[in-house]
């Protein structure tokens, strides 16, 4: 699973964007938003990525500009009858934080304004995030209650793996090279050289 990209941006269209990472094109699905906040085409973006996988459609990255905005895209995915447009499409109205505070409100009103999203759909999304973290920071104005840390970032060797899991590369053989190139390369050394090895390593 890949969990961030950090690399040029190649492209930018009016659903996704590619990221390019060392020589490889990743093709992000962002909300307009996002999109609209991209650094431009040819400086370098950071964006933390939720893989999902579909049996028609394959590996699909939906990429976000802050950590909150994936940990509510998760938090929206798990509603039944939100897809991952419908979660965008909310995230482009409602930031995180603000999507908290129409949540606390019971806005249902607020929430419909998303394209896609109905009333009855929209009043499943304010019950159904009722007491949930959806916020990184301290959220007792929101639900009355802290939410748990952040989750730790990771490492530079863990974030190259998963870049060569993205690409199909077997696990034990992306550990492998990673891990070599990591010893080769010494201590410090960041995830898009370590790709950049491990490919070269692999001869692609």
């Amino acid at each position: 699973m890949i969990g961030r990209l950090r690399g040029t941006v190649a492209e930018v269209s009016e659903e996704d964007a590619l990221i390019d990472v060392m020589g490889v094109g990743y093709v992000v699905r962002c909300g307009s938003r996002t999109l609209g906040r991209l650094p431009p085409v040819g400086d370098e973006a950071l964006l933390h990525v939720e893989s999902q996988f579909g049996e028609q459609t394959g590996l699909t990255l939906y990429g976000f500009l802050a950590r909150e905005d994936r940990r509510a895209f998760v938090l929206l995915r798990t509603i039944q009858g939100v897809g991952p447009k419908a979660a965008l499409a909310v995230l482009d109205v409602l930031p995180p934080a603000e999507l908290a505070q129409a949540v606390a409100r019971d806005d249902k009103a607020l929430v419909a304004r998303a394209q896609g999203v109905g009333p009855k759909l929209a009043q499943r999304i304010v019950t159904e995030l009722k007491d949930k973290p959806i916020t990184d920071g301290p959220v007792a104005a929101f639900h009355g209650q802290i939410t748990a840390p952040a989750p730790p970032k990771p490492t530079a060797v863990g974030e190259a793996v998963a870049a060569l899991l993205g690409l199909g590369v077997a696990e034990a053989a992306a550990r492998r090279v990673v891990e070599t190139a990591a010893i080769r390369l010494g201590d410090g050394v960041e995830a898009p050289a370590l790709i950049k090895a491990a490919l070269q390593e692999l001869g692609r």
